[in-house]
């Protein structure tokens, strides 16, 4: 064997393959620059202007906030040993001796029922670290994901907030569920790289977040005796009686003004599509990495991921042509997004023209939902999903893993699942049973996700407004953060000759001699 792969100790003991660590750690970059800068990108450029600042901010907190909560104590319960069937008991992940281990997800060993060992517990080639690093990536991009049905409007304390207890009581479970050992991954379920844990999640979620916060409830508490307390600044009335209490409690981020909502144009196309490039490419990593090593479902999930994406694009870019005589740039980055999203739970396990057939769906379906079903359903028009996250990434990521459940190959299956004989129906034998798995999964995912976001929202509004006030609403980046996206003089503000005069000769202030022509060339926005 040749030195550079001999055991060198301690830095290189027999069990790291340097190959997979290298490419394990390069596909966590990846999907890390998705999000930091890719959907920072993408989100400061699709929104208003006035709202770019504050649309770049809440993905770039998410990032690094989910980092922070996920190293003290998220990772070990969405990856480590078992509390509940489906979650795992809280640890931090900062300890050397735990993180330069060989890599371990203690729950995956799967036997059969007579408790033969069916499928040994996944032991990848790589240190702790970059596991633990790489699912981080997967966690972020979910919250930065969900943040894309509040743009424009949520508090930003709230959202604060909301990310750290979303991810510990909603992310969690769905990752430790699927992923982590949990009942749904013994059970067969099918999600390869995150098309229910993080798509499917995000997507709900985030529509969950718009539905409550844009609703009012009256909660009325009936008492025996006169009684009065007072314990919560944010409640917006107090009606005491000697026989009962009624609190009105405003659970509202709310749409956004109607002006913004009525004219929404991205700020900057052009840089919304190198966020949009970057999220593509880094693709290859989100999907590539999932097998925790440089093999072959890697190769054959990083082709499928392109080829869905592309074929995806192109169905929603001719849709767009057919029904509104034209191409949308905007509408090319949707297609994209479905189409990655689609193939996501399935990459490494469904041959290439399934990925294509895919990425034809969903290029189809999810337009259909966006741009028709939403505009005749009273609820989808009441809910006000800022960028659409419920149709990109629910709406898709729930067609992804049932489509997986018709195209998975059997061959494909038996290289990375851990019940043996997994296929999708197309395939035959127990295929259809496949599919049920994957629809019994989708409702447990999108149900614990209504009940999870709801509770966080209800308990945050307790404490923090969930929505801007009007006045900041009217005004945007500047009044939410002292910072504008674009140093344009002019765009919003009224003109102060006493802010741009010049010093006489005797030291006094004079008016500018070009203010007749920088009011001429300056576009009152």
């Amino acid at each position: 064997m040749a030195s550079a792969y001999q055991e060198q100790l301690p830095a290189s003991p027999d069990w790291l393959n340097k190959g997979d660590n290298a490419w394990q750690m390069t596909a966590a970059t990846l999907v890390g620059l998705q999000s930091m800068p890719g959907l920072v990108i993408l989100y400061a450029s699709i929104v208003k202007k006035k709202w770019a600042v504050n649309s770049a901010f809440m993905a770039l907190y998410a990032f690094a906030a989910v980092l922070i909560c996920w190293v003290l104590v998220c990772y070990r319960m969405a990856f480590g040993d078992q509390l509940l069937p489906f979650w795992g008991k809280g640890a931090p992940a900062l300890g050397q001796k735990y993180l330069i281990g060989q890599a371990k997800v203690p729950e995956t060993a799967h036997y059969y029922k007579n408790g033969k060992l069916e499928k040994a517990m996944e032991t990848p080639f790589f240190p702790m670290a970059s596991v633990v690093y790489f699912q981080f990536t997967f966690a972020a991009i979910t919250m930065i994901l969900l943040a894309g049905s509040v743009l424009g409007r949520m508090n930003i304390k709230a959202w604060m907030a909301f990310v750290p207890l979303w991810l510990i009581f909603s992310y969690t479970v769905g990752a430790f569920s699927l992923w982590g050992g949990g009942f749904l991954y013994h059970w067969g379920v099918i999600d390869y790289s995150g098309g229910y844990v993080i798509h499917l999640s995000s997507g709900i979620a985030g529509f969950t977040a718009a539905y409550w916060v844009a609703t009012y409830h009256l909660i009325y508490y009936y008492f025996l005796v006169n009684t009065c307390v007072a314990t919560c600044r944010y409640l917006i009335m107090y009606l005491f009686t000697f026989g009962k209490r009624i609190i009105i409690i405003n659970h509202k981020v709310g749409p956004r003004l109607k002006s913004d909502r009525e004219r929404f144009p991205p700020n900057n196309v052009l840089l919304m599509l190198a966020g949009a490039g970057l999220l593509w490419m880094g693709w290859s990593g989100f999907n590539g990495g999932a097998p925790y090593a440089a093999n072959t479902a890697s190769s054959i999930a990083v082709l499928n991921t392109n080829i869905c994406a592309a074929t995806s694009l192109l169905v929603w870019t001719s849709l767009d042509v057919s029904f509104f005589g034209k191409p949308s740039v905007v509408g090319a980055v949707q297609g994209m997004m479905t189409g990655l999203v689609c193939i996501t739970p399935g990459a490494g396990l469904v041959q290439s023209w399934a990925a294509i057939v895919m990425g034809m769906l969903s290029g189809s379906i999810p337009w259909v939902s966006m741009m028709i079903l939403h505009k005749k359903s009273s609820l989808l028009q009441k809910v006000d999903d800022t960028l659409g996250v419920f149709h990109t990434h629910a709406v898709a990521g729930l067609l992804g893993g049932l489509l997986t459940g018709l195209f998975a190959e059997p061959t494909l299956c038996n290289l990375l699942l851990p019940v043996t004989n997994s296929r999708g129906a197309f395939y035959g034998g127990n295929g259809g049973v496949q599919f049920l798995k994957q629809l019994v999964a989708a409702l447990f995912v999108i149900g614990w996700n209504l009940v999870s976001t709801t509770i966080i929202l209800l308990v945050i509004q307790l404490f923090i407004p969930l929505r801007m006030p009007d006045e900041q609403l009217e005004i945007g980046d500047d009044a939410v953060h002292g910072e504008e996206a674009y140093a344009l003089w002019g765009d919003g503000e009224k003109y102060d000759p006493t802010r741009h005069g010049t010093q006489n000769n005797n030291g006094n202030s004079s008016v500018s001699p070009y203010v007749s022509g920088a009011r001429g060339v300056t576009i009152n926005l």
